[in-house]
């Protein structure tokens, strides 16, 4: 029920989420006032590099690494959401492989089959983040490499408006926000909480040794940002809403 949920949000909010976001195609992003790949190069040189993406949404990071010569598959649970990357990719003339369904179950991606996992603010979806990270090392060749990135659960545990804890950091697991809109209606928005130690642990336990945990942070990007109101500079101020992890298959 959970999964059918985050499909039935993100197919109401993909056109207007698209539209306000604006995300270009000329290089990863990893999230909110962070620097995109271009300037952080985690992945190093993707020509030739087969790359899955998790939960790519409009697409726009995967039609980033094709143009860079990578060949890619994205997977998404929103039919709208893959509905856009269709488009896109066409627009931008590249041919990406997109596949409709949850990033719990990769069993169609063959073991050993995969340069890189890439996936940006997109697992906090998973009900059972475990079980990705062990699918994940299991489609990864020799040495591949796993990068993605969450919102920050630091972050998320202030309030924008009282800039005090306002979400218990060690309670961990699923959580539902209602959203009002515009016009009166209200929207479940579901993810799950997860402690940085616990992100950290699922990783060994999967068999991966992790390189990098990066905090970054843009300031230029604020200046330039759609995402004021949600992330306010006060808050910002105090810590960047993006962390980014870097793991490598042993």
């Amino acid at each position: 029920m959970t999964e059918r949920e985050i499909r039935k949000r993100w197919n109401e909010t993909s056109k207007g989420y698209q539209e306000d976001a604006k995300m270009g195609t000329k290089s990863a992003h990893y999230g909110p006032f962070s620097p995109d790949e271009s300037k952080l190069r985690l992945l190093g040189n993707v020509k030739g590099k087969k790359i899955l993406e998790l939960g790519c949404g409009g697409g726009q990071c995967s039609i980033a690494f094709t143009k860079q010569g990578a060949k890619c598959t994205g997977i998404d649970i929103s039919e709208e959401q893959l509905k856009f990357a269709k488009a896109l990719a066409k627009k931008e003339k590249v041919k990406i492989k997109f596949i409709l369904g949850s990033f719990q179950d990769l069993s169609k991606i063959k073991s050993k089959s995969q340069d890189i996992v890439f996936s940006a603010f997109a697992l906090f979806y998973s009900p059972d983040l475990n079980k990705v990270f062990k699918q994940v090392y299991r489609i990864l060749k020799k040495n591949g490499l796993f990068v993605f990135s969450f919102g920050h659960p630091f972050f998320d545990s202030l309030s924008p408006k009282t800039l005090k804890i306002d979400k218990d950091y060690n309670k961990s697991g699923k959580y539902v926000e209602i959203d009002i809109w515009p016009d009166g209606t209200k929207h479940k928005f579901i993810m799950y909480r997860r402690k940085i130690s616990e992100i950290y642990d699922g990783l060994l336990q999967a068999g991966f040794f992790l390189e990098k945990i990066i905090e970054p942070f843009d300031a230029k990007a604020y200046r330039v940002s759609r995402w004021k109101k949600i992330y306010p500079m006060k808050l910002i101020k105090l810590i960047g809403p993006t962390i980014i992890f870097k793991a490598r298959k042993k």
